[in-house]
């Protein structure tokens, strides 16, 4: 077992030290700490610039909407002031092509008493103004309409009357609408960490047995350890080192939400509010995470061994990248409708199994033995593959030249016979 942890800790060390590793962990501080003061540094920038509410020129040919549309922009506390103009529309354009205004309204009734609105503005993307504008301008509406046919505001505010509909699911596997929500949150932040984390370390383990292959370092290594220890050291020293990388950016977060102010956590503290979640959805998170990494990390050192030139790994493990990426859309597909037929065979399948699986479980009350038979499979699957990814691999170390083809395994197997 000496030679293993020497090889797990020259793992652990090697990509730790790295630049590239210490400068993007804290950089991902660094944006954890910004994000969460985010609202503050946006309220400071705000007072330097000034709160001043949003003017708005407007021309009314009937004379009868501005009044009515200021007065419900006031009651909705908007920050839009509506300024009557006698100015022609031409004027108004050539001052909105100049940047003079951001913009103006016109408005008019047809002859059915409808209001006829354009809103002309320089900007292709705006759409929070246009659409307060346009919720203030059907209230106007309303009143118009109730005018005419002499209704009184009880008599209009029952016409919007909401209809009581209440949801009642009786399916042993329902959960109610905040139990969902909150649990489609939770599933979907903890599924792309999953993701990410093992397209990030998986491909650094295919890197760094490719690296040792192209310095020649592997035939010394080979000579002295035995290719099944030299392959699982690396898989748990970068999984240790990838363990403590996702600890330390949970750690950065939960302080940098404990510090950030009052106000601008207040409302994320609302919307991640896990209080009803299970605590096995977690415990299910952890779980698959490790088996989808040890799974896919097993694969990835086994292509990896196959290529002799770090350049030629990213295109040695593309299937590998490619069934990760299936399987987050799959789970992905599957957010707003987890009970999906396709979902529940797919979550069986070693490979999609660590986010499909992980999506039902974390958003369905399953039978205890869905979860428990998938979790065997990927055992069942992680050996298999660690005993053929040992065979491949003792003699893909060895294996020099150009080496592009899955084909290349059986030529692997054969040398290590030998």
């Amino acid at each position: 077992m000496r030679e293993f942890w020497i090889i797990f800790k020259q793992a652990f060390m090697t990509k730790a030290k790295t630049k590239s590793f210490v400068i993007t962990t804290l950089l991902v501080i660094a944006g954890i700490f910004l994000l969460s003061n985010l609202p503050r540094i946006l309220d400071s920038m705000d007072g330097i610039g000034g709160d001043e509410p949003t003017t708005l020129k407007v021309i009314d040919t009937s004379g009868k909407i501005d009044d009515p549309l200021a007065a419900v922009l006031q009651a909705n506390e908007s920050d839009i002031v509506v300024e009557p103009t006698e100015e022609s529309e031409k004027e108004l354009e050539k001052q909105v092509r100049s940047e003079d205004i951001d913009s103006f309204l016109t408005l008019s009734l047809d002859e059915t008493n409808t209001i006829q609105a354009k809103y002309t503005t320089l900007s292709s993307i705006e759409t929070s103004l246009p659409e307060s504008l346009k919720n203030a301008l059907q209230t106007v509406q309303a009143g118009i309409k109730a005018d005419e046919l002499s209704l009184s505001s009880d008599q209009v505010d029952s016409l919007f009357t909401q209809v009581n509909f209440e949801k009642n699911n009786i399916s042993a596997s329902a959960k109610s609408e905040d139990e969902l929500n909150q649990a489609r949150i939770l599933v979907y932040v903890l599924m792309f960490v999953i993701y990410f984390a093992v397209i990030l370390y998986s491909g650094m383990i295919a890197t760094e047995v490719a690296t040792e292959k192209s310095s020649r370092v592997m035939e010394i290594l080979i000579s002295s350890v035995s290719p099944v220890k030299h392959m699982f050291a690396k898989v748990l020293g970068i999984g240790t080192l990838g363990i403590v990388q996702i600890l330390l950016y949970g750690i950065a977060g939960f302080i940098a939400f404990k510090t950030a102010a009052s106000e601008a956590t207040e409302g994320i503290g609302s919307f991640f509010n896990f209080a009803d979640i299970n605590p096995m959805t977690l415990v299910y998170a952890v779980v698959f995470f490790l088996l989808g990494y040890f799974l896919y990390a097993t694969l990835a050192a086994l292509l990896g061994s196959l290529v002799s030139r770090t350049e030629d790994v990213q295109q040695m493990i593309m299937p590998m990248t490619l069934m990760i990426v299936a399987a987050f859309i799959l789970a992905a597909s599957g957010l707003g409708n987890p009970e999906l037929v396709y979902l529940k065979y797919a979550s069986f399948f070693p490979f999609f199994t660590p986010l499909v699986m992980f999506l039902r479980v974390g958003m369905l009350d399953l039978p205890m033995w869905e979860p428990l038979l998938a979790i065997a499979i990927m055992i069942v699957t992680i050996f298999v593959l660690g005993w053929f990814g040992a065979r491949v691999y003792r003699g893909g170390v060895l294996m020099y030249g150009p080496s592009r083809s899955l084909k290349d395994i059986k030529k692997a197997i054969q040398l290590g016979k030998e």
